[in-house]
């Protein structure tokens, strides 16, 4: 009975966790919704007049970017702001041949009339942070603006953004990301699906009511200030961007987000990238729930409010660790129901927490009509949206819960950087892609197991008790053993 105990009593406080979370995001769709009927004008700027228009530092940190370095320069080149006012720097740490074509590509802007300059170091210490935190040395700039290798800014940017810095409080303009790939492929669509849950729900809900969003590590504009009197980049994270952004947060400057200034981006076309993007990213979460937690709670001058967004804000990629406990645990829980007649109102009390599926499908909702519109047939969509993207994710949640443990534990790691490909949403062939890893990771076995596992939990539900069977967890296993199956065949198949 020890074990049954144990099972769930840690069932129980993940399902807990969980609702929690659900509950934080439900109160940021009141937010969001509310923040919709306010009119956010921008504040007037004369961009005619010279002596209003600041100089502005735009840092392009790349790492081996072959495939998309040309795209990138050229689209910079084309932003509309005064050369004399803006100056570029490439912050080049590639090893491989984009380094040659890069400095060409560089003197050929110069010689145009552009203020570029290519910036090297001697060694990759920092990784992306280190970059920055090189490149910012030299900047000219009062506000520095960062774009990665694959984001492709319009040209009116820098005048959609620059002028909110009239407020002399704010420290970042963060703008929404786009996808120019997003109906590439089904894994494409369930990436925006997620980024755009975040880009609407998240840092709306969050900005709208003074609570603290995240610098997104690209497509975002600083004020060289805030920078420094945060404490400048530090690489003792793999998520830099959400380390400095709560830095300098907690040293009051204020975070300005901007829902309608959309800069497109593409999204990783093959599951190996995806896989190494949501490491970085979860394992990131992680170390600075372990980093910032402590300074965040004991803040004198945050609400009580702020402080608990704050908190799941960045036990957000743990809630893939909880997810996979609930999930492998659902199924010697759905035995224990059978077995022990006694546990039943427990089990009555437990179902109350499936309102949690209940929120986020409302939640998400209302994102997806903001994007796709309203309606019936679109509401069908969303359905079938909805379920694919919940399968899948929990899919990856074996990967990134190892990404969070690693993080939690304070586990050291490279900075691995994501492959771009360049593609738009063509059909165009990722299989000459130099940067792709040839090897199977050893997860992705158990990712298979573990599909094998829920198709066992479907099949237990025609077999335990005496009723003919019990099949309220059956849709559970079933988007499980959807979700593991299509990681796990993904990533056998899409090796190069």
């Amino acid at each position: 009975m020890i074990l049954e105990i144990s099972i769930i009593v840690i069932y129980t406080i993940s399902l807990v966790i969980i609702f929690a979370y659900s509950l934080s995001q439900l109160n940021l769709l009141f937010n969001y919704l509310r923040a919709q009927r306010i009119k956010d004008d921008a504040p007037k700027f004369n961009f005619k007049d010279p002596t209003q228009i600041p100089l502005v530092t735009i840092q392009l940190p790349v790492y081996n970017e072959l495939y998309v370095m040309e795209r990138l320069l050229d689209n910079i080149a084309l932003l509309d702001y005064p050369k004399e006012k803006l100056e570029i720097q490439v912050l080049d740490d590639s090893t491989d041949e984009s380094f040659e074509s890069t400095k060409n590509h560089i003197e050929r802007l110069k010689n145009q009339g552009l203020d570029i300059k290519h910036v090297t170091r001697e060694d990759r210490s920092g990784f992306k942070a280190g970059a920055l935190k090189e490149g910012l040395k030299v900047a000219k700039g009062e506000y520095i603006a960062i774009f990665d290798a694959d984001f492709l800014p319009e040209p009116n940017w820098l005048q959609r953004t620059v002028p909110y810095f009239k407020d002399r409080n704010i420290g970042v303009v963060q703008t929404r990301w786009g996808h120019i790939n997003r109906e590439y492929s089904l894994l494409t669509r369930v990436q925006a699906f997620a980024l755009d849950a975040h880009f609407t729900l998240e840092q709306v809900g969050r900005n709208s009511k003074g609570h603290f969003i995240n610098f997104n590590g690209t497509a975002g504009l600083w004020r060289k200030q805030c920078i420094e009197d945060a404490g400048n980049w530090e690489g003792d994270t793999l998520t830099e961007d959400l380390d400095l952004s709560y830095r300098a947060q907690l040293k009051n400057w204020k975070f300005k987000y901007l829902e309608d200034v959309k800069t497109p981006a593409e999204l990783p076309v093959v599951i190996s990238a995806a896989r190494s993007q949501q490491f970085r990213w979860n394992k990131g979460g992680a170390e600075n729930f372990q980093k910032m937690s402590k300074k965040v709670v004991t803040s004198k001058s945050l609400s009580t409010k702020t402080k608990m967004h704050g908190i799941l804000h960045l036990l957000n990629s743990t809630m893939f660790l909880n997810v996979l406990i609930v999930a492998i645990l659902s199924i010697p829980m759905l035995y224990i129901k059978n077995e022990y007649a006694h546990l039943k109102p427990y089990f009555y009390v437990m179902s109350f927490f499936v309102i949690s599926s209940v929120i986020f499908f409302i939640c998400y909702w209302f994102m997806f009509k903001s994007i796709y519109g309203g309606g019936f047939k679109q509401f069908i969509r969303y359905i079938g949206m909805f379920f694919t993207f919940f399968s899948i994710a929990m899919g990856f949640s074996l990967h990134n819960s190892i990404a969070v443990i690693e993080g939690h534990l304070g586990k050291r790691s490279d900075f691995i950087r994501t492959p771009k490909f360049n593609i738009s949403e063509l059909k165009e062939s990722w299989k000459g892609n130099k940067y792709i890893k040839k090897n199977i990771s050893i997860n992705v076995i158990f990712e298979g197991l573990l599909m094998l596992y829920f198709a066992f939990g479907m099949y237990s539900a025609f077999v335990v008790g005496d009723q003919g069977g019990d099949f309220g967890l059956f849709p559970f296993h079933l988007m499980l053993f959807i979700g593991f199956g299509f990681v796990f065949f993904k990533s056998l198949t899409s090796k190069a």
